[in-house]
């Protein structure tokens, strides 16, 4: 672990490399779980708020299950995440004529309709922040449909850290970020010359 200002920031996020490889993937991340994606209650109000700008663009399946059970509910461990369809896909999916899954926030949000990007959770995937009274852990989810996204970051040279910087900035600033990375650099020196 490494510390920046309140943050423990594991070492899985500094050494292991990963980029996003959607052709391959198609989003899987947003339509395989068991639970909603994780949202703090500020992002259920902002949810429900441009809720009606993106409401078709969702499935069918999606609008009824909102319908009746809201845009939230309490997973198994009492965590507020985004309503899910038939147990394992994220409500707030589309797709694209490829059949890529797409985030209906994120497809409204470069459109210009909505102001609400979306949940940080989902914009710092496969990094999962856990809050603990005097720190945040930050942490690399590791999940056997990313090994494509694993395997591109290997071939770019790109670890997590970097590939995550938009959302590391929106979460904790660039104060934060530029600390990170300037840590990064000299333990990932130190760890080559000490090999």
């Amino acid at each position: 672990m490494i510390q920046i200002q309140d943050a423990l920031v594991s070492l899985d996020v500094v050494e292991k490399f990963f980029c996003c490889d959607l052709s391959k993937c198609l989003g899987q991340c947003c339509i395989d779980g068991d639970a909603g994606a994780p949202i703090t209650e500020e992002e259920q109000k902002e949810i429900e708020r441009v809720l009606p700008e993106i409401w078709d663009d969702l499935l069918p399946g999606a609008k009824k299950a909102i319908e009746e059970g809201g845009v939230a509910y309490r997973d198994v461990e009492a965590d507020l995440v985004t309503q899910i369809v038939d147990g394992r896909n994220c409500a707030f999916t589309c797709y694209g004529p490829d059949g890529m899954c797409m985030c209906a926030f994120e497809k409204a949000y470069r459109q210009g309709r909505i102001d609400f990007y979306k949940p940080i959770s989902c914009h710092l995937y496969p990094v999962r922040l856990k809050e603990h009274p005097t720190f945040t852990a930050v942490n690399y989810h590791r999940w056997k449909i990313c090994k494509c996204a694993e395997t591109l970051g290997r071939a770019q040279g790109i670890r997590v850290y970097q590939f995550l910087k938009d959302p590391l900035i929106r979460r904790f600033g660039k104060e934060w970020y530029d600390e990170l990375e300037l840590t990064c650099n000299e333990y990932l020196k130190w760890k080559e010359e000490n090999e």
